[in-house]
């Protein structure tokens, strides 16, 4: 079981600055979401006119069912200068992999439950850690994609792209640099470490019993 909360209004809006294809899953988080304050938010970012379409489907973690779905809509994604996901992390990390030059944000915090999450078969993964980071690192999690869960950058242990922990995998902060690089967002690196805010924590598993 997740428990997948939607940012508020004002922090969706600040992130678009524009159009939006959105993305809505309706897989594992059903579970505990809002549905009707997602559904409020949709209405009202196409009332505005900033919504090209929306896609409603469930686990949007697996990749290629994702893609099918999406075929349908391909005009649509195109014309949006960005897909707004309303997922768990794991399912914002799938959409940025299969759209690594468009702009994927992440509408939604996830947080953590015993349970499982996601059917994806890429290796990506969501730390169900509260406010979310991917859309600081054009959708890479800098939780679960560095062995050190570094916040502000490589470690400086890195050699020829691989981890110094795992010469097996990639360096985490080196794809975020180099997905910021081909978004044209390198400024975002320059943003100050977002502290957490752990009493929105206690709120949500208030409210979620």
């Amino acid at each position: 079981m997740l428990i997948t909360k939607l940012k508020s209004r004002e922090a969706i809006e600040s992130l678009l600055g524009g159009t939006c294809f959105i993305l809505n899953c309706h897989g594992c988080k059903e579970l505990s979401f809002p549905v009707a304050e997602a559904e409020a938010l949709e209405a009202e970012l196409a009332a505005a006119g900033k919504v090209t379409g929306i896609l409603t489907t469930d686990y949007v973690c697996n990749p290629e069912n994702l893609q099918l779905r999406l075929e349908a809509h391909k005009n649509e994604i195109e014309e949006a200068d960005a897909v707004l996901v309303l997922s768990c992390g794991v399912g914002v990390q799938t959409v940025a992999e299969c759209f690594p030059e468009k702009k994927v944000l992440a509408g939604c915090d996830t947080y953590r439950l015993p349970g499982t999450q996601g059917v994806t078969p890429l290796e990506v993964d969501c730390g169900q850690c509260g406010e979310c980071y991917l859309n600081l690192t054009g959708g890479i999690c800098p939780i679960t994609a560095c062995s050190k869960s570094l916040l502000n950058g490589q470690c400086g242990g890195a050699k020829n792209g691989k981890c110094e922990v795992d010469p097996e995998m990639d360096c985490g902060w080196e794809r975020i640099y180099r997905r910021l690089e081909a978004l044209g967002r390198l400024d975002l690196l320059k943003v100050p470490t977002q502290l957490r805010n752990y009493s929105t924590d206690d709120e949500v598993y208030k409210q979620n019993g």
